[in-house]
């Protein structure tokens, strides 16, 4: 079996940690999606304030991912050390 040489895969502690982030990040934006609905309406609004939490729950978590994938990925470039170049 060759041997292995350095990665620029992260640790599963990295990931497992940007994931819980990325999982955090969408909980807040569900609750200032729904917040800002449940603010500017009035009457029946359970629609409008789902559709509110889903969009910011989507935002909230799709910006975390965002910055997650980066940190990520800087983390394993700067893990694996010069010279190993990733195609």
């Amino acid at each position: 079996m060759p041997e292995r040489g350095p990665t620029a895969l992260p640790p599963v502690k990295a990931r497992v940690v940007a994931f819980l982030t990325i999982v955090v990040g969408g909980m807040c934006g569900l609750l200032i999606g729904a917040a800002l609905v449940r603010i500017q309406c009035d009457g029946e609004c359970s629609t409008p304030t789902g559709l509110g939490a889903l969009v910011g729950a989507v935002l909230g978590a799709g910006g975390v991912a965002v910055v997650a994938v980066l940190v990520l990925r800087a983390m394993g470039e700067w893990r694996a050390g010069p010279g190993v170049h990733r195609r």
